[in-house]
């Protein structure tokens, strides 16, 4: 091993969302500082995109798939949060064999897990590595881990009922308890007791990576970096995004939408898509299409199968097998061709972002959706689904003011009407409102691509970390 490189092990968790920027950050430490990398992909087998994506990466990037996770004991209706930690942690005993064989053969510095896997550090300290988190999502979220046990011993109802805004260290805009992340919302779920212990776990790091930057998250990430703070050190190394997301059936349907797109006006399709986990009920499916008829905008809509019991339907499993354009209302194929495209359940949501005709993307405010849009300086709609991405809602909207938001109907009904839907789509896409939100957009997108740059801080931090990595294997 004299002359092999300096090795790290990276650990997603389930679900593309997780391996596509942790991916992208062992693409970094490929290309710009020497590393192999070896993606440890907890209960398989792969799925068919899972293994397209793998193919695609460089030679350097291999991967190890641990054997399937047994859920029979685990409630049908456990949380997210739940299935992923338990993913985790009940892989242990295969990660160390991993882990095992890995250090034998190479100079193995660190295990990078992301939010959901700090069970796993107990393990990397039996190999002498490195535990870092790579936290996937925003400065704000990270901020509120932190934050959360202090927050768990003094506030003493559920966090939704307190009149005040929930004060998060760094955070430039309030925060209502009911806008945050999913599993705090119930303090009595399983899913809470699972963020709140792996927050506390998040002092056992040696660093935390965070999808962000300084640009579109100063409050946070100056507290979060501040000496003395007590927590671990935070290295921000965003926007950590695919430039040619391939996550979906790869079918003839990609190229049709955006030969499409390149026979409309440069600027003038809203693209509507709610991520790879996201799903409307079927009224809110038909006053979502009712509205962008009533609208008279283009637009290109991936269009997914309805679920009337959660948000997060397709998170764990593949898509319905529904047609879904059938759940549309009647007609509403025939009355919006040639002004509207629909896409069933995927699109390449990079080169639509990237195309000279898209103007805006009305989006459920996932966060590698949000950086995509930050990379490409496309304004958003926002339409929050599920775990922090009310959050993420507040932020674009109140603080740093590149998004609209359709308020719900005041029936308790938590639909967004037609008339709303119609009303912010033409704001965006045709008024001033639009075109204030499109140049802040575009500030941030130079932003990005500075901190990317030679001597941008993201590019900086990372090397901080690669270094002493590379100090600890004895590489120079």
């Amino acid at each position: 091993m004299a002359h092999a490189p300096p090795h790290i092990a990276v650990l997603p968790s389930p679900g593309m969302g997780h391996l596509i920027p942790i991916a992208e950050l062992s693409k970094r430490l490929v290309a710009q500082h020497g590393f192999a990398v070896t993606i440890i992909l907890p209960d398989g087998p792969l799925s068919k995109a899972q293994r397209a994506f793998l193919g695609s990466l460089p030679a350097r990037i291999d991967h190890v798939v641990l054997p399937p996770v047994n859920f029979d004991d685990v409630p049908a209706d456990a949380g997210i949060e739940v299935r992923i930690t338990l993913t985790v942690s009940r892989s242990l005993h295969h990660l160390r064999e991993a882990l095992r064989e890995l250090s034998a053969a190479s100079k193995l510095a660190a295990l990078v897990v992301d939010l959901f896997g700090t069970d796993a550090f107990d393990v990397a300290r039996e190999f002498d590595l490195s535990n870092f988190i790579f936290f996937p999502t925003t400065a704000t979220v990270l901020s509120l881990f932190l934050h959360l046990p202090e927050l768990h011993e003094t506030v003493s109802c559920e966090y939704r009922e307190l009149p005040d805004p929930v004060q998060i260290p760094g955070s430039g805009v309030p925060i209502f308890g009911k806008d945050l992340l999913d599993p705090v919302q119930d303090r009595k779920n399983d899913a809470y007791k699972t963020v709140l212990s792996q927050a506390r776990r998040y002092q056992l790091a040696e660093g935390i990576f965070v999808n962000s930057f300084e640009d579109l998250e100063p409050g946070p990430l100056k507290y979060l970096q501040e000496p003395g703070s007590g927590n671990p050190p935070v290295y921000p190394v965003g926007p950590l995004i695919q430039a040619d997301l391939c996550n979906g059936s790869g079918s003839g349907e990609k190229e049709e939408c955006i030969t499409w797109l390149d026979e409309q006006p440069v600027g003038s399709v809203l693209y509507i898509s709610f991520g790879s986990g996201g799903t409307l009920s079927s009224r809110q499916l038909a006053e979502l299409a009712s509205g962008l008829e009533m609208s008279e905008q283009r637009f290109l809509w991936v269009v997914r199968s309805p679920d009337d019991a959660v948000s997060n339907a397709t998170y764990f499993s593949v898509h319905s097998q529904n047609d879904p354009l059938a759940f549309l209302p009647e007609g509403f194929v025939e009355r919006t061709k040639g002004r509207g495209f629909l896409v069933p359940s995927w699109a390449p949501q990079a080169k639509v972002l990237a195309h000279r005709a898209t103007s805006g993307f009305l989006t459920h405010c996932g966060w590698n959706s949000t950086l995509e849009a930050v990379a490409e300086g496309v304004p958003l709609i926002v339409w929050p689904l599920f775990a922090e991405q009310r959050m993420n809602a507040v932020m674009l909207v109140e603080e740093l003011k590149v998004a609209l938001r359709p308020k719900e109907e005041e029936d308790g009904s938590k639909i967004v009407g037609r008339l709303e839907v119609a009303n912010v789509v033409k704001r965006l896409m045709e008024g001033e409102e639009g075109k204030k939100l499109r140049g802040r957009m575009r500030d941030l997108k130079e932003a990005a691509v500075k901190v990317l740059g030679d001597g941008g801080s993201s590019t900086t931090a990372l090397a901080v970390v690669a270094d002493k990595w590379k100090s600890k294997v004895g590489v120079a």
